[in-house]
């Protein structure tokens, strides 16, 4: 005989489905489809916020708007996906060992704050802020040498860049100029940037839904019985991961801009330095200069992290194992 369901489960807990309760293999493989066409529909956002972070001084190009129309008209639609074939090669890989690590640290990180008997957005910030950090941490050995062979193929010949003919042959001159520690060239910059701006979506995400469940009147010490529509549900997802890509892009912006600029820049033998680029930065922009394509950025943390985690919750529930 069956037990009927609390009326005191929270929503959260009927919505989000547990590691162990996926078919892993059914996972990975849907999951690799989904995600590369939500990368798809989303790159060019990553083309205009780097170009836009590199640009020089003399560089007429100064809006995401401008940088557009100048990619279309010197190159059409395919300028808007240069180093797409390099993403798309690492993302898979990089993918998977992020979901892996982030849902397996989530159910570790719940277990650890339980204890102490915090409010559940708290938890839920806690707990989701810790394994978006870690997960982040463990893929930034695949996506960093991927991240600086796209980004020198996104700028190419723009600003004065050198131009190549794909990613073999942007990470083949690298290595004869630097061996593979030019593949990692900005790693720290990178750990420092996305660890913590993988911490703060997924704090965001986590503890949001929380508080917008309770505000309307399904927090865990609600009486009510009807469980929330699938539409309510996705709605409060997708609001969810707006307000997880306005937190993350506003903390993180700054330190993405000097990461980028780090990554990008040419073979010459005196590359500047981390310090020798925030130098840079403020003579000719001021402390603003921080903030170059924080519009796209925005969009980009906004836009992919709402269709992200409205793909990731739709394939868990796609691959959920049936009790």
């Amino acid at each position: 005989m069956n037990t009927p369901p609390s009326p005191r489960v929270a929503p959260f807990v009927q919505t989000e489905i547990n590691w162990d309760k996926l078919d892993k293999k059914r996972f990975y493989v849907v999951g690799a489809g989904l995600f590369t066409g939500v990368t798809v529909a989303l790159y060019p956002v990553s083309v205009v916020k780097t170009r836009l972070q590199v640009a020089s001084k003399d560089v007429a190009e100064r809006s995401a708007f401008s940088v557009v129309k100048g990619i279309l008209k010197n190159d059409g639609v395919p300028g808007l996906y240069r180093g797409f074939g390099t993403v798309i090669t690492g993302a898979v890989p990089a993918r998977i060992i992020f979901l892996t690590a982030l849902e397996t640290t989530k159910i570790s990180a719940f277990k650890l704050v339980a204890p102490f008997e915090f409010s559940e957005p708290t938890q839920a910030a806690i707990a989701n802020g810790m394994a978006g950090m870690t997960a982040s941490l463990f893929s930034q050995a695949v996506f960093v040498p991927i991240d600086v062979v796209s980004q020198k193929l996104m700028v190419q010949g723009y600003s004065g860049h050198a131009t190549y003919t794909g990613g073999i042959d942007v990470a083949t001159k690298i290595i004869k100029s630097y061996g593979v520690r030019g593949l990692y060239r900005g790693f720290g910059l990178s750990v420092m940037t996305y660890s913590p701006s993988s911490a703060a979506w997924w704090a965001s995400y986590g503890s949001s839904q929380r508080v917008i469940w309770r505000l309307l009147g399904y927090g865990s010490d609600s009486e009510a019985t009807v469980p929330p529509s699938q539409s309510k549900i996705v709605l409060v997802q997708a609001l969810g991961g707006i307000i997880a890509g306005a937190t993350a892009s506003s903390i993180t912006t700054p330190l993405d801009t000097i990461k980028t600029r780090l990554q990008v820049m040419g073979h010459q033998e005196n590359r500047p330095s981390a310090k020798q680029v925030v130098k840079d930065l403020i003579a000719q922009d001021g402390w603003k200069g921080f903030y170059r394509g924080l519009g796209p950025r925005f969009f980009s943390m906004s836009a992919w992290g709402t269709s992200m985690i409205l793909t990731y919750e739709y394939l868990k529930r796609l691959c959920a194992v049936e009790d």
